[in-house]
């Protein structure tokens, strides 16, 4: 059977549909198990509800980033082999979404109503960075990831002591976010100068310090 060929319309009501199903709260499922659900639930004072809410909403709304990245970057990259991985790496990411979508339900808290823009804005970059090169946008998964590893590194010491729940999550995040920036500069990855990964640090910065409370 002859592979069909998309139009821009196909493709534009594909990405739509993606950002529904990352957008709108209860629209993904995981296909791994939530690494926190044998975990009996620890008994949290209200500060600490609110505190772990936070940091979860952060790592909700980098899940959501990377969902747009992946895909702003599979639309344009040039090798099917990289645009494969690009749409692989989305998928495994889903997992990362629907686990903080859902301890963020069980702390009594919601994502970030900055969701949409920040989804918009990531597309976009992704877009670019495939559009400039494969090189390019290989080795800004790898920049980003090494941000994201940084967080998630920031958070589990930042986490109630009894957090276990939380943490669980976090801890297998972790390893596959480093697994998925090596497998991106193994795959012929740029590796960005320490210039541009320090504004990418001051971005990503501006973005924790909204999500964590809006």
């Amino acid at each position: 059977m002859q592979p069909r060929h998309l139009s821009l319309i196909d493709k534009a009501l594909m990405q739509f549909d993606q950002a529904l199903h990352t957008l709108v709260p209860g629209s993904v499922q995981s296909q791994r198990p939530n690494p926190a659900h044998p975990i009996d639930e620890s008994t949290l004072t209200p500060p600490e509800r609110r505190h772990s809410a936070g940091l979860m909403r952060i790592n909700h709304t980098g899940e959501v980033c990377a969902q747009a990245l992946y895909q702003g970057q599979a639309l344009t990259a040039r090798l099917g082999s990289v645009r494969a991985a690009m749409e692989q790496a989305a998928v495994e990411e889903v997992d990362h979404l629907a686990w903080c979508e859902q301890r963020l339900r069980e702390l009594d808290s919601r994502p970030s109503l900055l969701n949409p823009l920040f989804y918009g804005a990531s597309l976009a970059i992704g877009a670019v960075a495939g559009a400039i090169s494969d090189r390019i946008s290989l080795g800004f998964i790898a920049a980003t990831e090494d941000q994201v590893c940084k967080h998630l590194e920031d958070h589990l010491e930042s986490l109630p002591s009894d957090e276990k729940k939380s943490r669980a999550i976090l801890e297998q995040m972790l390893i596959d976010e480093r697994h998925h920036g090596t497998t991106a500069l193994a795959a012929g990855g740029m590796r960005f100068p320490r210039w541009m990964k320090r504004a990418m640090t001051r971005v990503s910065g501006a973005m924790t310090k909204t999500t964590y409370y809006v």
